[in-house]
């Protein structure tokens, strides 16, 4: 059974860092592409980031030059390192495995329970 754990989140304000973490259990990590993905109020769940099992990171132009996906292959664990954080960060956060990445997709993917991230101005 797959199981995905997100921790990080917190309340911040503008400027500040954040580092989420995902550690996931239930396959075999290196072999999945993992990413990122963020759901405001009101609004759908978007992609943030994702990472490939050979290590190609792909970036959503909001977050691009500010967030940077790594993952832990030893660990089963993927991070988002977040700097820069601006009020339109505010989501909750997911971590996801089994995505396909360059046209993302997720219809086969696993989440986890997601983290908050509020940032404040």
């Amino acid at each position: 059974q797959v199981q995905l754990v997100e921790s990080g989140g917190g309340t911040v304000q503008a400027g500040d860092s954040l580092r989420l973490s995902c550690a996931a259990s239930g396959r075999t990590f290196s072999n999945y592409n993992m990413g990122w993905f963020r759901q405001a109020p009101g609004k759908e769940r978007e992609f943030v980031a994702g990472i490939s099992w050979r290590r190609d990171t792909y970036y959503a132009d909001a977050v691009k030059g500010r967030f940077t996906i790594s993952r832990d292959n030893a660990k089963s664990m993927v991070y988002l390192q977040m700097n820069g954080l601006k009020p339109e960060d505010t989501a909750v956060y997911y971590c996801a495995l089994g995505i396909r990445l360059g046209n993302i997709n997720t219809d086969n993917a696993y989440w986890g329970q997601g983290t908050q991230v509020t940032v404040s101005s």
